[in-house]
């Protein structure tokens, strides 16, 4: 029922237990009479503190019935428990629980938002009715004659008997008519008609008392919340709502125009002295998405997973372009593909649907996917939301074109907090032409306008059109690359890296990326000095950029390999550095500067000590490409580490397969040296014992990709 999903709802806002909707047991007369005391007064004077904006006359009246019935209560408590039957203290408790109940529904509609209370106005009336009702029926069974109770506490509970034996369901005809004109505004909206200001002002401000930037923020925040907790037993469905939020943010910047009324540019400030504006919201991010959830090739969040012939679940992008890319082999697994087809894993993207509409994280599902859960289709924004959007994007590109530098900041900072919300916001933002206006103001000296404006484009770059808008602005790039090497905030140079990463997911942009002037210095810089957040950024824009085959000069010409080397040894990030490593090491210009890195031997084999399973699989994965790639120089000093032996022999019984296979590799590489015997004897009898061998062509495989941790890319 509606009425049991509005109550569900409540409980998740207040962390109401359990316990508060079950009939109290094993209390004595005398407690249960006191329980009964406390919430009805209660009730009462929260009632004489604040009155609720909607449902007032049903608020009332039950405050009302309360009021007798607290009369009724303070009688009893008068005549002592032992005057208390057995029937008497069964109602009692009963009674509790509908005042408790009450106590809920009247919390509800006065913490509720506006909006939300019109949107959800005949069942909220109708609840009221229904616990009339219930009322109604505890006092026709309540054992009165079993009580007694004086005259004039009889006469105003027989009256509200006699009330209550007439249930009339309430449902405020102003309140009514207001609900309406709300989806008369949404319908227009459907109808591509956006309503005149004039009409705005009067509903919102003047009826509703959605009278500032706060008032609207709160709005927004409140319907957001339900969509992401919709129960599919309320109305109206999460599409609709999408339509409500979409009209009330126009609303804020057409009404409000670009007022900073919650004092956001003095707030940021503040917090920019103590910590970084959104530093632990990206660290959470990064430390909470499951790894299952992002592809093993591009590593970030899968957008349409599929499964290939072998098992494994890849990005439908990801495995195509490595297909396409001649090889026949599983990226993750070495196996051959017995065929092409690739299966949609629809459980999968359901679940990472969910999971990110739980955390508020947008997610954009492919435009082909037939095969959306119903779930999904229902919580795509309807018509309406989208050309509210539309308008509003107009009115805050027309800001950053033509206001003021304030103005401007403002624009940036909520365009950046509308491209959170999904592909359409990103698509719609983009296409009034927002991306040219946000890279001028990375030239800007105000550090609140450059953050924000940084942050907004990394968000739309999520949206996999964006990226090309992006990339086809003249000097775009560049104004990008300028943030990560002199931005005037910690953060804004971490979203430029950021920016970098998610652009360099387009396989044609990667060495476009690593040739602009002084990015890969820029993020090898970061990668040294950064926050622990800073380094995560550039060693997976780092990790994107070495995939592609012809980026391996730049990295080694802009110091890439010494800071990807000095980062094996730091938590964090270390499996992605050694990811990074084992691909650069596959070309012979990669291994001979890696092999040139005095610390790049014993690091990658102290990963192969104390790493996670991971690190260790990519520690191995390098020092074999440094072999066969680096020459007879590399090999040796790859011959001489400490304990390799025993490291190999480790792996070979306890690491990820791939690990054993690449150190399965690496044990024949020696023994097939000079004096190698001496130091691996055995190895080949220890894998074959381990139950792990491997057909040649899938031991030396060559298309073999190193895997890191996966992260998606932030949304800020």
């Amino acid at each position: 029922m509606a009425s049991a999903a509005i109550f569900s709802s409540l409980r998740r806002r207040r962390a109401t237990s359990l316990e508060a909707f079950l009939a109290p047991v094993d209390l004595s007369n005398a407690a249960v009479l006191e329980a009964l005391h406390a919430i009805s007064t209660e009730l009462v004077s929260g009632q004489r503190k604040t009155t609720p904006f909607f449902e007032c006359r049903n608020s009332r009246s039950l405050i009302r019935k309360v009021q007798v019935i607290s009369v009724l209560i303070d009688s009893l408590r008068y005549l002592g428990e032992s005057k208390i039957s057995f029937t008497a203290n069964s109602c009692l408790k009963e009674l509790y629980l509908l005042l408790y109940r009450s106590k809920i529904l009247i919390d509800y509609v006065k913490g509720s938002s506006k909006l939300w209370l019109l949107l959800q106005n005949p069942s909220i009336s109708g609840h009221f009715h229904d616990i009339n009702q219930e009322i109604s029926t505890l006092l026709d069974v309540f054992p009165f004659d079993e009580i007694n109770l004086s005259d004039d506490v009889k006469e105003q509970v027989e009256l509200l008997r006699k009330q209550l034996r007439k249930p009339k369901l309430l449902v405020d005809k102003h309140d009514d008519f207001l609900r309406m004109k709300l989806y008369y505004f949404l319908n227009e909206s459907e109808n591509g008609r956006i309503p005149e200001r004039n009409e705005l002002y009067t509903f919102f401000v003047e009826k509703l008392g959605i009278c500032n930037v706060k008032n609207c923020r709160a709005e927004i925040e409140f319907l957001e919340e339900q969509i992401v907790n919709h129960n599919i037993d309320v109305e109206p469905a999460a599409s609709v709502l999408y339509g409500f939020v979409a009209l009330l943010r126009y609303c804020r910047f057409l009404l409000f125009k670009f007022e900073d009324e919650d004092g956001e540019l003095g707030k940021w400030k503040r917090r920019t002295l103590k910590k970084g504006l959104i530093t632990q919201e990206i660290a959470d991010m990064f430390t909470t998405t499951p790894k299952d959830f992002c592809c093993p090739i591009s590593l970030d969040l899968m957008n349409d997973p599929v499964i290939v012939s072998t098992g494994q679940t890849y990005d439908r992008l990801s495995i195509t372009r490595w297909m396409d890319e001649g090889h026949y082999t599983c990226p993750k697994t070495g196996q051959m593909l017995t065929n092409v087809k690739l299966v949609p894993n629809r459980a999968l993207r359901n679940l990472i649907l969910h999971w990110c509409l739980s955390r508020g994280i947008p997610y954009d599902p492919p435009e082909n996917a037939d095969y959306a859960s119903e779930s999904a289709v229902a919580a795509q924004p309807s018509k309406g939301a989208v050309e509210a959007t539309k308008a509003t994007a107009c009115l805050l590109v027309e800001q950053l074109e033509n206001g003021s530098e304030r103005a401007k900041t403002v624009a940036a900072r909520e365009i950046r907090l509308l491209a959170k919300t999904g592909r359409r916001n990103r698509a719609c933002i983009a296409e009034a032409g927002a991306i040219p206006l946000l890279e001028r103001l990375l030239l800007s000296p105000d550090a609140y306008a450059q953050e924000n404006s940084v942050t907004a484009l990394l968000n739309l770059s999520i949206y996999d059109k964006n990226k090309r808008r992006i990339m086809d602005v003249e000097g775009c790039l560049c104004s990008i690359v300028g943030v990560l090497r002199s931005g005037h905030t910690t953060e804004a140079r971490e979203n430029a890296a950021a920016t970098l990463f998610s652009l360099s997911a387009v396989h044609d942009y990667k060495k476009q990326i690593a040739q602009e002037d002084g990015a890969i210095e820029a993020l090898a810089a970061l990668l040294r000095d950064g926050t622990p957040r800073g380094k995560k950024d550039a060693v997976t824009a780092l990790f994107n950029l070495s995939t592609h085959t012809e980026n391996c000069a730049r990295m080694i010409e802009s110091g890439a390999i010494a800071a990807l080397v000095e980062s094996l040894q730091c938590e964090g990030v270390s499996e992605e550095a050694a990811g990074a490593l084992a691909l650069i090491v596959r070309q012979p210009v990669g291994a001979e500067a890696v092999g040139k890195e005095e610390m790049a031997v014993a690091r990658l084999t102290g990963m192969m000590r104390c790493g996670t399973p991971r690190g260790k699989e990519n520690a191995v994965a390098a020092l074999l490409e440094l072999c066969r790639n680096g020459g007879a120089a590399a090999t040796e000093r790859v011959l001489k580490a400490p304990a390799l032996a025993s490291l190999l022999q480790s792996l070979l019984f306890t690491g990820t397969k791939r690990a054993r296979r690449k150190a399965a590799s690496l044990a024949r590489v020696f023994q097939r040296c000079e004096n190698s015997a001496l130091h691996f004897d055995g190895l080949g009898a220890g894998y074959a014992f381990a139950g792990n061998s491997a057909r040649p062509n899938e031991a030396s495989f060559a298309g073999d990709v190193a895997m890191p941790v996966s992260i998606s890319v932030p949304v800020l």
